[in-house]
């Protein structure tokens, strides 16, 4: 007479199922992080054109009203007044009015929290690079979509 194991039944399919759940939510993670990878692109592409236009707001919607802007040789920006102040530095003192970032790569933190890295680079009003650095950005999802939520960059430069 055979043995009917109907033991192994139960937890093979209870393990199954649970492969499947990871298996959804890690593509709804992957979409997830596309989506966000989209929304950062979109928003670095027009970054600098606050500078090109002169347009603080431009500048000003890229962020999300409880950032903060962690300029290198600088106090740190915090606040939804943070992303006007830190404009009027860059356009007026430094003589920003073009730039350019190249992204190398985003990381997902939680659902609404991813990091940026990456390079930039800063334009005169003659169009000469008069810096380029690195920087590492937390992006928040907000209900006005990805915006910059923690903004830390550093130049590759000789302040001496």
């Amino acid at each position: 007479m055979k043995k009917k194991n109907i033991g192994y039944g139960l937890p093979l399919t209870g393990l199954l199922f649970l492969l499947q759940l990871t298996t959804t939510a890690q593509a709804d993670l992957q979409k997830k992080l596309a989506d966000a990878r989209k929304a950062i692109a979109e928003s670095n592409e027009i970054y600098f054109q606050a500078f090109v236009k002169a347009d603080s707001s431009i500048f000003i919607d890229r962020y999300a009203e409880d950032c903060w802007i962690m300029a290198p040789d600088a106090q740190i920006f915090c606040g939804p007044d943070a992303p006007l102040e830190f404009f009027k530095l860059a356009y007026g003192s430094f003589g920003l009015r073009n730039g350019k970032f190249i992204t190398a790569d985003v990381y997902g933190i939680t659902e609404d929290i991813v990091a940026e890295v990456g390079f930039w680079q800063s334009f005169d009003a003659n169009n000469v690079l008069f810096d380029d650095g690195k920087f590492l950005v937390l992006w928040k999802r907000t209900s006005k979509g990805w915006k910059m939520f923690r903004d830390s960059f550093s130049s590759n430069r000789d302040k001496k």
